[in-house]
């Protein structure tokens, strides 16, 4: 993968757990700080740059419509729990002097934007980072399916998932360590062998719309610029050649 020269613009999906750092939940601000700041060194080159931020460091849907919560409920809690983040890292962001507007998919004038795919467009072309809140705005849809989502709509060059592990392996390498990783994959590997990267909805909105995907551990500082100029410790899924 050769340098940030060839790309123009980018999403950068951040796992919530990330930003709760060593802690069981909340956020950690050293962590946020750390992870604006890398975001920040990137915007200096002048990439347009968004970011889709998950909510598991609050609230996670799923694990508790298991526990017997109504499914879309839950869901909508866990949307307004990344507006919650991504109202953190604009703060964090802007304390590093990148100015940023955050969008949500559910209205919400009084704290941030509503999504406007145009007004998107625009505020990354005046070098501002985006930051999309709330999901795609539908219970039934993952964090990594809005940023599939997002990427697509904003015509994105790639999508960068940053989480707690350097890439894509074929187990969790916590509770397997010798599980095997790969270096590189092709959407359609990850379907077939159902690898837990993404769900298949935002694989496949990657596949349809060939964006390339970079997963790589966002707990490295300065990880995200290494990674945009091929220097990074990553696996990229990509369609096949």
């Amino acid at each position: 993968m050769a340098g940030t020269s060839e790309f123009k613009r980018v999403l950068l999906k951040v796992s919530g757990e990330v930003l709760m750092g060593d802690g069981e939940f909340g956020l950690e601000p050293q962590m946020v700080s750390r992870i604006a700041s890398d975001i920040a060194e990137v915007h200096k080159e002048g990439l347009e740059l968004c970011l889709v931020v998950g909510g598991g460091n609050i609230f996670r849907g799923v694990s508790v419509a298991a526990e017997g919560m109504e499914r879309t409920s839950a869901d909508y809690m866990g949307m307004l729990a990344t507006v919650m983040n991504a109202l953190a890292l604009q703060s964090a962001l802007e304390a590093c002097g990148v100015p940023t507007r955050v969008l949500s998919a559910i209205p919400m004038s009084t704290v941030c934007e509503p999504y406007i795919r145009r007004r998107s467009i625009r505020h990354m072309e005046k070098g501002r980072v985006v930051i999309f809140a709330a999901g795609t705005g539908n219970p039934y849809f993952t964090t990594d399916t809005a940023a599939a989502l997002r990427a697509s709509e904003m015509d994105c060059d790639c999508l960068l998932k940053g989480t707690k592990v350097d890439g894509v392996y074929a187990a969790d390498p916590e509770e397997v360590p010798d599980a095997e990783r790969f270096d590189e994959l092709t959407h359609f590997d990850v379907l077939q062998r159902d690898l837990k990267v993404m769900d298949a909805a935002a694989i496949t909105l990657c596949r349809e719309n060939d964006i390339p995907i970079l997963v790589f551990s966002i707990q490295n500082a300065g990880e995200v610029n290494r990674v945009l100029h091929g220097e990074g410790r990553c696996t990229i899924v990509r369609g096949e050649k």
